[in-house]
This record gives structure tokens, C-alpha cells and sequence, in this order.
């Protein structure tokens, strides 16, 4: 008997029991529907995690912070500058690990166009601010070292602050048009694309009221709502506007302009440490040896992001692979006694002809069937449950189906009908055709 006549007797044998045969596969469409569920929330919520790190700026995004100078080296704390436009100069020239670099400044001013007011974080920044940061300038264009160079009152805008001055047409694109950024006219550039996660998409595709853009203090909430209320303007203006403030010393090719905070990316995430090293190499020296700088990485949350994923994913396929244990012991059982019932012509088969190999392959195959069978139940039933919990739910963290883990959880399923035929099929083959026609 061939494969594809072993595979007819095997679907015509579950078909001529159907309700033994479906409780039978219960225990994998259980196991393989909670294995898919269980890969799908995990990849849900870390796809969610990486996507809010990816709008933080990714693992190559490192903030150099101020930090409070070692013990050791309080006495020599006045003969450091601090972060400087001097520092990402240097770094510009001299890092070779590092891609880009912006000092910044920033204020919470007012920002006002004609009767409309609100009150939002500027940035002073250089060009390379927007891709450090993930912006994407939908509209017009990005502020240019020639903006820097000639200290232009211009700037690129969120959506929210248009939705914000332009209430009356909010989905406007006022590229051309002036706002007043605390009492100075700034002529708008470019507009950022509009970000959001999927709290806020699911929101507002089921017509609910998105987020507010500013919180009481005029902070954004999430890193998407920050995006979408940023205002940049360049960095030489920004100094111009407060210069008395930033200016802490003068040397003899200019003055030190101390900085709100520096910026860098990094060539790619695998080299974080180099660019951290060879940054924190190159400050030590600006600084005079003084330590009063830190370096604040994504690297740790990304670590932390996968390795929560990779628990929850093994914690929930262990529970799930119990359900698939369970169901497996069930299929062996029904094999075993499906055996029993057809001993006589498996006694017949045997006296025409048929090999004990041949009946050990029918067997199997049998128990496949069930398997594969219970398999793609159990995927149709994770894919309706993953389905109806998008419907249900606000939009947090979704759950997301990955061809891997559909492959995944069905190979687990065609798995256990495989190994539970083994021992069914052994004993089928092993008995004498003499004593199986003598039965019953």
C-alpha cells in the first residue's frame, strides 16, 4: 500500500468516526491554538516596545547627559567647559564610529498665531536632529546648514501645533506662513509626518477622541505625542536668541557656547560601545580630564525588550506544549483502540500479502492525519481568537501572527501525531496473522 492509499484509508477511517475523531484532535487544536495565541500577544507587545524605542530614536540614538562630577575630582570640576558646540564639533571631526551629531537647546515658550495661542517646547538644533531623532519631514523641507549660517527665523513644525493655530483647518499644510515663536516671526519650512501608536490609530479609526497634545505642563506624554507637538528651529538663531545665557567663557578663537544637550548616533547598534568609548575619549579631553558627563543609551531596554519577549514566549509554549503533551497521549489511546477494533482486518491484510511494514505505515500515517488535522483546526481557532481581541480592544499592544510562528505551531502539531503512531503502529505491526484472524 502506497503513501497516498495509507493517507485515503486514514481520512476515510476519521471520517467514519467524526465525533471520536474531533475529540480526539481536541487536546492539539487546544495546544496549537494557544501556542499561536501565546507567540502572537508576545510579538504583539514587543513589536509595540520596538516601535516606541524606534520613535525614542533606536539603539544608535545616545544622549550625552550632564552628570555630577566624581568625588575624586571636585577640585577640578570649574576647569571643565560642560557640553559645548565645541564637543560636537569634535566629535563631528574626529569620532570615526559616530555618524551624526546635534547639540541642541531648548525652551518652553509661547508660540502664537494671530488670536491662537500655546505654550511648547522649541529646539535649537542642528540638521542632523531630525534623522537622530526618526523625524521624517513630510512637507517642505528640513532646516539646512545655510539656515545655521545665516541665523534664519525659520522652523519645522509637528501636526499637532497646526492642528493647534489652525483649528479651523487643521489638516492644513501652512508651509510659507509665519507663526510668532515667543514674540519673534518664524516662517515655516516643513511640516513632520504625523506620528502615532496604535492606541491612538485604533482610537481613531473607531471615531474616539485622540490623546491631548500637551499635558498641563506643556510636556507630551509619549514620544509620539512629543513628535507630533515639536518645533525646530536653527541652532545659530536659537543662540542669538539667548545667547547672555549660553555664553560661559571666552577663549582665543571665540567663546564657549555651553549647551542644553548633545546628541549622537551611532554607526549601527552593533557599534554602540566603539562610539561610546571613542566620545567619551575625545570629551575627556575637551573637559580637562573632568568626568561631569554620562552617556544614556537604548541599549538596555532593547536587551530588556527581547528578553521579556523570549521568557513570555517559552514560558507560554511550555503551558501550551502541555496541552500538545496531553493531546498526543490522547491520540495514542484512540490509536490503540482503533487497533483493537480492527485486529480481524489487520489479520486479512496481513494473510494476502501485506508486510508488517505496511501496516506500521498505515498506522502512522493515521495518526499524522489526526495530528495535521487537529493543526489546522487549532491555527483557524488562534487566528479567529487573535482577530477577536483586535476587534474588542483599545489598540494596545495587538497581536500579530508571524509566518514563523504559524510554522512553528503547526510543526509541533504534525510532531505529536507523528511520535503518538509510533508505538500504535509498532504493536499493529508485530501481531501474528493467525491469532488477528482468530479474534473475535
Amino acid at each position: 500500500m502506497n503513501f497516498w492509499n495509507s493517507l485515503a484509508v486514514g481520512l476515510r477511517e476519521i471520517w467514519s468516526h467524526k465525533f471520536r475523531s474531533f475529540l480526539t484532535m481536541l487536546g492539539v487544536i487546544l495546544g496549537v491554538a494557544s501556542l499561536l495565541s501565546t507567540f502572537a500577544l508576545t510579538d504583539g507587545m514587543a513589536r509595540t516596545q520596538r516601535e516606541y524605542m524606534t520613535q525614542m530614536g533606536g539603539v544608535e540614538r545616545i544622549n550625552i547627559m550632564a552628570q555630577e562630577v566624581p568625588q575624586e575630582q571636585l577640585l577640578l570640576a570649574d576647569t571643565s567647559p560642560g557640553r559645548t558646540v565645541d564637543d560636537a564639533e569634535l566629535i563631528q571631526r574626529a569620532a570615526k564610529h559616530v555618524r551624526m551629531v546635534t547639540p541642541w537647546y531648548t525652551q518652553f515658550v509661547p508660540v502664537q498665531r494671530k488670536s491662537e495661542k500655546v505654550r511648547a517646547y522649541i529646539y535649537g538644533v542642528w540638521p542632523d536632529y531630525v534623522p537622530i531623532n526618526r523625524h521624517i519631514v513630510e512637507h517642505g523641507r528640513n532646516i539646512t546648514q545655510l539656515d545655521l549660517d545665516e541665523g534664519r527665523a525659520v522652523c519645522v513644525i509637528g501636526t499637532r501645533i497646526i492642528e493647534q493655530l489652525w483649528p479651523e483647518k487643521p489638516n492644513s499644510k501652512p508651509l510659507g506662513e509665519s507663526l510668532l515663536i515667543n514674540g519673534k516671526p518664524f516662517k515655516i519650512i516643513g511640516i513632520f509626518q504625523f506620528y502615532e501608536n496604535e492606541d491612538a490609530r485604533a482610537a481613531r479609526l473607531k471615531g474616539k477622541k485622540p490623546p491631548a497634545a500637551l499635558n498641563r505642563r506643556g510636556r507630551a506624554g509619549n514620544p509620539y505625542i512629543q513628535k507630533n507637538t515639536t518645533i525646530i528651529i536653527p541652532f545659530d538663531t536659537f543662540y542669538y536668541e539667548y545667547r547672555a545665557a549660553n555664553v560661559v567663557g571666552k577663549e582665543d578663537q571665540g567663546p564657549i557656547v555651553k549647551v542644553d544637550g548633545l546628541t549622537i548616533q551611532a554607526v549601527d547598534a552593533d557599534h554602540v560601545p566603539d562610539a561610546i568609548d571613542e566620545v567619551s575619549s575625545l570629551m575627556l579631553q575637551s573637559h580637562r580630564g573632568v568626568e561631569d558627563f554620562a552617556f544614556d543609551t537604548r541599549q538596555e531596554l532593547a536587551e530588556s525588550i527581547e528578553k521579556t519577549a523570549r521568557n513570555t514566549r517559552l514560558t507560554g509554549g511550555l503551558i501550551a506544549g502541555i496541552s500538545l503533551i496531553v493531546g498526543g497521549i490522547g491520540i495514542t489511546n484512540i490509536m490503540l483502540a482503533s487497533i483493537t477494533e480492527r485486529i480481524r482486518e489487520i489479520g486479512v491484510r496481513r494473510a494476502i500479502g501485506a508486510k508488517a511494514g505496511h501496516i506500521f505505515t498505515q498506522i502512522l500515517v493515521e495518526s499524522t492525519v489526526v495530528g495535521i488535522i487537529g493543526g489546522l483546526l487549532g491555527l483557524i481557532a488562534a487566528i479567529g481568537m487573535t482577530h477577536l481581541i483586535q476587534f474588542t480592544s483599545d489598540g494596545a499592544s495587538l497581536p500579530v501572527i508571524e509566518t514563523a510562528s504559524v510554522i512553528l505551531s503547526f510543526g509541533f502539531a504534525v510532531l505529536i501525531g507523528v511520535f503518538s503512531g509510533i508505538y500504535p503502529a509498532w504493536s499493529a505491526s508485530r501481531i501474528a496473522p493467525i491469532e488477528a484472524l482468530r479474534y473475535g
